[in-house]
């Protein structure tokens, strides 16, 4: 199933005007680097921030700031209803059937490893996790951890040429009924590759798996729904989606986090507590053990406001045009290479320059005042399966503009000719 939109129609029109009113909002795009103009191109590492977060966010701390839950006075209520707000509006947000199947935690990492400790507790040695070469750490990581801890399988779905997941291969190793949870990224955070989730889902439904989605990409680019989709587990990241650092989202079925045990122990996950013995609070609850990211939930509820206030219409739009453009720009330039060639994908575009090693080429393109990454981008086996020791990447929000995507051509060109 595609990410983009079902049902056909024309794309908005996103004018430069447009763009100019989004980028306004942001204020750190104001900021200057060595005297230059900055071009962010770095947002699929985290995205910048508008001012209605910010705003947010301090008057929670100004005026209504409180731990929540525990206590019956003003502040304490007020900040509750403000944090259970947050998660009723996550919950719309990905079209969640209850707001109750939302759990807060620090990041996505958090996240994967509360599915990877708590859902691999219900297996049985031998049973498998089917994962793909092209998974992020945090998507491979904590299963390895539960591999040698539990004596699960790990299995690893190939990925093409066109950096897209062999989904016959991932069928083959579903056949055998062993695999009780395919853990899938949503959105490759080298390659841009957008993964049919729908049909990911299904495959695995039909071998009897349950079925994760890495989300921390593909959130940000394209519209969720996460009972379309047919997902069991959904996690994604607020700093990657306009929001705060220090907030993460575990979408899970309620069956699911019944049956889970907790992740952490402690205050607030519990409903009995003795010397002898514990016993747990319902979900969400059950996992969100300690003082919760409070302030944080108010500014990513302010995030995806501010976010479905511009419209994934538009945004797909404007991304479309950046990732054409960019394609067809830097591929024009000898010497560069492209990674990853899917045909549904989001506003991220790897490359190498020959006889540049990318930490080298990232800060000469620094020292133009452009924002990159370099290196592995925390998905090393994907490096290795294409043959490099890292790539250069460029990443694209709502605030990137045509203009800056030639700013990087021009710095990419000024550099190859520095080293012919």
């Amino acid at each position: 199933m595609s990410l983009r939109p079902e049902r056909k129609r024309a794309a908005p029109v996103v004018t430069e005007e447009m763009v100019a009113r989004w980028r306004a909002d942001f204020p750190i795009l104001a900021t200057e680097v060595r005297g230059r103009p900055l071009v962010y191109l770095d947002s699929a590492a985290s995205a910048q921030k508008p001012r209605a977060v910010i705003a947010a966010m301090v008057t929670a701390m100004e005026r209504h700031y409180a731990n929540v839950h525990r206590g019956i006075h003003w502040l304490s209520e007020r900040a509750t209803e403000a944090y259970e707000g947050a998660r009723a509006r996550v919950a719309r947000f990905i079209n969640a059937p209850a707001a109750e199947e939302v759990v807060f935690t620090r990041n996505s990492t958090e996240a994967l490893n509360l599915v990877a400790h708590s859902f691999t507790a219900l297996m049985a040695p031998g049973e498998a996790v089917v994962i793909s070469e092209m998974e992020h750490h945090s998507n491979l990581v904590p299963w390895q951890m539960q591999r040698d801890a539990r004596g699960i399988e790990l299995r690893i779905a190939r990925v093409n040429e066109t950096g897209e997941i062999d989904l016959d291969d991932l069928e083959a190793k579903l056949a055998d009924g062993k695999v009780k949870l395919v853990a899938i990224t949503h959105m490759s955070n080298v390659l841009g590759t957008c993964t049919p989730a729908a049909r990911i889902a299904a495959l695995a439904h039909a071998a009897g798996a349950a079925v994760l989605f890495d989300g921390s990409q593909a959130i940000v680019h394209r519209p969720v729904d996460v009972q379309a989709i047919g997902a069991d587990f959904y996690a994604f990241t607020g700093h990657k989606l306009y929001g705060p650092s220090g907030i993460g989202v575990l979408w899970a079925r309620r069956e699911w986090l019944e049956r889970m045990p907790p992740f952490l122990g402690g205050g607030e996950m519990i409903a009995t507590v003795s010397f002898e013995r514990a016993t747990w609070a319902p979900p969400p609850y059950k996992f969100e053990a300690g003082t919760p990211p409070i302030v944080e939930a108010v500014g990513l509820a302010a995030a995806i406001d501010y976010l479905e206030g511009i419209g994934y219409e538009a945004i797909l739009a404007h991304e479309a045009a950046l990732v054409d453009h960019a394609l067809r720009r830097l591929s024009a330039i000898p010497g560069l290479t492209l990674w990853g060639r899917a045909q549904e994908r989001g506003g991220v575009v790897s490359f190498t320059l020959e006889g540049v090693h990318p930490h080298d080429l990232s800060t000469l393109l620094d020292r133009a005042g452009i924002a990159v990454r370099a290196g592995n981008h925390c998905a090393e086996p994907l490096m290795q399966k294409l043959g490099v020791p890292g790539t250069t990447r460029a990443s694209f929000g709502l605030y990137t503009t045509h203009e800056e995507i030639e700013t990087l051509a021009e710095a990419l060109e000024r550099v190859r000719e520095f080293f012919a």
